[in-house]
């Protein structure tokens, strides 16, 4: 996930340049979008040390509880918007990944740049 981070940071000028010519939208709109998405990634690379469950020793004499978080499968299937090109599978993708999950995403088919 920190490569990944690193790649959108590396060409966060390219991305935006892109969006703004598959999508017509300005380029900061299109550098927000990609600001965005980037922000979820960067919290994805501290969600590993959230989903270790959590231990209460002693709630009551002889008991303990205890939870254990496990990947779900397929979390999500993306069809990506038009508008938001970047920040919604950016938002998903990440999560679903660092969790252990499975991330499917359709672009439309009326996207240029599917």
């Amino acid at each position: 996930m920190f490569k990944f981070q690193h790649l959108i940071k590396e060409n966060m000028a390219e991305l935006s340049k892109n969006i703004t010519l598959e999508q017509g939208k300005t380029l900061v709109d299109a550098e927000g979008d990609v600001i965005r998405g980037l922000q979820i990634v960067e919290h994805a690379c501290s969600v590993t040390s959230l989903q270790m469950g959590e231990t209460m020793p002693s709630v009551s004499k002889d008991m303990d509880t205890y939870s254990i978080r496990v990947p779900l499968g397929v979390l999500c299937r993306d069809y990506s918007l038009l508008t938001f090109p970047a920040m919604i599978p950016l938002w998903m993708f990440p999560l679903a990944n660092v969790t252990g999950n499975t991330y499917v995403l359709k672009p439309s088919e009326r996207d240029p740049g599917a």
